[in-house]
């Protein structure tokens, strides 16, 4: 049987200590949650690899260093209400619970939605709820949100996302700009939104999320 444990232990002194990420409410949960028990069983030896780990039909889960770097940047209090578009089977949202008061998940594939929900009681994780739903849509009637997190990267973002974060509000997202990635945080006062850039990191595109004309930088 792996020893798990030890292997989250390495992945947070090799991979998120070295990546500047030193606060204690993200270091705490990156070592609490199994992030094993959020890919598919047959990944699970794979699960503490500095990679993208592939969940099937185009759906991923961010590499442990790039999702450290995007927590440390949107700054996530325990007082915030979070919407977590994206979450494959449920790691990111496990990790969010452990450092917001409540986490809104969407996913857009049923099953992986289904796993998710199952995957998040097991580990008793119970501030977190699961909707399938197109990503790019948000969940309008659970917010406004404090903070929205994309677990991917984008081109552009929607005004119906962007209207359901909370003035005073963060947004992080990775954005794809001829195929270079950023992470940036969005800051939302008065109605408008204000991108300051955190760190260079890549991923995959989130579907719906591609180029066209709507909300840009």
């Amino acid at each position: 049987m792996s020893d798990f444990a030890t292997r989250r232990t390495t992945m947070v002194d090799t991979q998120i200590r070295p990546s500047d990420v030193t606060k204690f409410p993200i270091i705490d949960a990156m070592l609490t949650v199994r992030r094993e028990a959020f890919v598919p069983p047959e990944k699970s030896e794979a699960a503490y690899v500095d990679d993208i780990i592939q969940l099937g039909d185009g759906r991923f889960v961010l590499d442990p260093r790039t999702f450290a770097r995007m927590l440390d940047a949107v700054d996530v209090q325990p007082t915030d209400v979070v919407l977590d578009l994206g979450c494959g089977l449920g790691y990111s949202s496990a990790v969010l619970g452990h450092l917001a008061e409540s986490v809104i998940a969407i996913e857009e594939d049923a099953r992986l939605a289904k796993d998710a929900e199952q995957a998040l009681v097991e580990e008793g994780v119970m501030n977190v709820a699961v909707f399938e739903g197109a990503i790019a849509e948000g969940a309008v009637k659970h917010g406004p949100y404090d903070v929205i997190m994309l677990q991917g990267a984008v081109q552009h973002i929607p005004d119906t996302l962007v209207d359901q974060l909370a003035d005073g509000g963060r947004i992080a997202a990775i954005w794809d700009q001829s195929g270079q990635g950023q992470v940036k945080i969005g800051y939302k006062l008065d109605g408008a939104i204000t991108w300051r850039f955190a760190v260079n990191a890549g991923a995959p595109l989130l579907p719906g999320l591609q180029n066209h004309n709507a909300f840009t930088l």
